[in-house]
């Protein structure tokens, strides 16, 4: 008789498509469908639920599950998962992200889960809030963590401060993103739409105050050489699209809305990262791979991503299998 599958439950609390996401995609189809049997559960629907049911990955959306705090919608949010946990009984619940992982580690727990497993992708207490708010967040996260049975951070800079952390040090593992070589297309979407010749700034990310693209806007301001592109789509748009008009930029400053890493980033001369808060950024990763000069505030994993000289720890392969391994453990 062949031995059971093991059943794996992601939780994440958005389904568009950032770090987070990519991470859950990546591991639910690298798994092996002989080993494991993976199913995935979010909150807000986006290109992340689309994705995985073009793989076949099966999911449950988690209505009530939003970023927002909501005293109501979180309590919801609390019962569906802890019934969800209960009904499919899985061997292990992977949780990403802060909002999903303070919930669902608790639900878990209560449901009886036997092993909890919980990434950080990046710790959030590093957001700029006011004082207050980021020891509320810092509590938060060190309880997630300790009702968690394993950690995994993604960067030597989160390890270190996990490993400061009451109770949590000692079951943190760090585990790097990885990726495999991206199969790079021209960009000429991207230079097409500035003059020729120019030398184009470029960036990609979710359009959030944690990504910091207006400082790219502002260095425009500035330097009226700076030819800037925008990839990507978020909250921060609107906002965006003000400081453009309000500097006279459009012929020079351009957002592109959401474009997959590989179809851009030959578009760029530059890849500019200039993040205030970062885990270890696939973006990164795959720039560092196409040999795009890059500028990049050093924060978080960056530096570990822009001075490793073997690449071979990035690896998809490698998230995989370390990350098999503690589900195993």
């Amino acid at each position: 008789m062949l031995p059971a599958k093991k059943k794996i439950l992601y939780i994440i609390t958005k389904s568009n498509w950032g770090g987070a996401q990519r991470y859950v995609y990546d591991l639910a189809t690298a798994l092996p469908k002989d080993q494991f049997d993976v199913k995935v559960a979010f909150g807000q629907p986006g290109l992340l639920a689309e994705k995985l049911a073009t793989a076949g990955i099966a999911t449950h959306p988690i209505a009530a599950l939003q970023r927002d705090i909501s005293l109501a919608a979180d309590v919801k949010s609390f019962f569906e998962l802890w019934r969800l946990f209960s009904t499919e009984k899985p061997d292990v619940v992977h949780l990403n992200s802060s909002k999903a992982a303070g919930i669902g580690a608790l639900a878990a727990r209560l449901a009886g889960i036997p092993r909890i497993v919980f990434t950080v992708h990046g710790w959030p207490f590093w957001e700029i809030r006011n004082p207050f708010s980021r020891a509320l967040i810092y509590f938060f996260s060190w309880l997630t963590a300790l009702l968690s049975h394993q950690i995994i951070v993604i960067s030597n800079y989160d390890l270190r401060v996990a490993q400061r952390m009451f109770f949590v040090g000692h079951k943190t593992a760090r585990i790097y993103n990885g990726i495999t070589p991206p199969v790079l297309e021209s960009g000429e979407s991207i230079r097409n739409a500035f003059p020729h010749g120019v030398c184009i700034t470029g960036t990609v990310g979710e359009l959030t105050r944690n990504k910091n693209q207006i400082s790219l806007i502002e260095q425009a301001r500035i330097d009226h050489d700076m030819y800037v592109a925008i990839v990507g789509e978020g909250e921060e748009r609107p906002k965006l699209e003000e400081k453009i008009k309000k500097y006279g930029l459009g012929n020079r400053v351009k957002l592109f809305g959401f474009i997959p890493a590989n179809e851009a980033l030959l578009g760029f001369d530059v890849f500019a990262l200039p993040s205030l808060k970062e885990g270890l950024p696939y973006v990164l990763l795959e720039a560092k791979a196409a040999s795009i000069p890059i500028e990049a505030n050093r924060i978080g994993g960056v530096s570990e991503i822009l001075d490793a000289k073997d690449m071979s720890e990035f690896s998809l392969e490698q998230m995989a299998l370390k990350t098999i391994a503690l589900y195993l453990a």
